[in-house]
């Protein structure tokens, strides 16, 4: 299962990025294989809708989603589309997995 963490940076180690639609990139962290994937956010200069068409990306690779912030129009796509959402996240990538996991 694909956790999708909003970062600053590529890495594991990058910190949370607050934005959900315009964050640099989205961290994807499996939780059974430990394998991180990141993907620049082409939607970080999207004139309008950026956080319908991150949510739309983020759909179709992760579960769960951890950030701190989602707009309303993220919400309600990643909502639709079965996304479990977490808000309010900071510190790292590494950190933010692991406050999921600890609940």
């Amino acid at each position: 299962m694909n956790v999708c963490v909003t970062a600053l940076g590529p890495t594991e180690d990058a910190e949370v990025d607050p934005r959900f639609g315009r964050c640099a990139y989205f961290v994807f962290f499996n939780l059974h294989t430990r394998v991180v994937e990141a993907v620049k956010n082409p939607n970080v200069e999207a004139s309008g809708g950026a956080g319908i068409q991150s949510a739309q990306l983020v759909a179709s690779k992760a579960a769960i989603v951890v950030t701190g912030h989602l707009g309303p129009n993220a919400f309600k796509t990643l909502n639709a589309a079965g996304i479990s959402m977490f808000t309010g996240a900071t510190g790292t990538v590494k950190e933010a997995v692991a406050a999921y996991e600890a609940g």
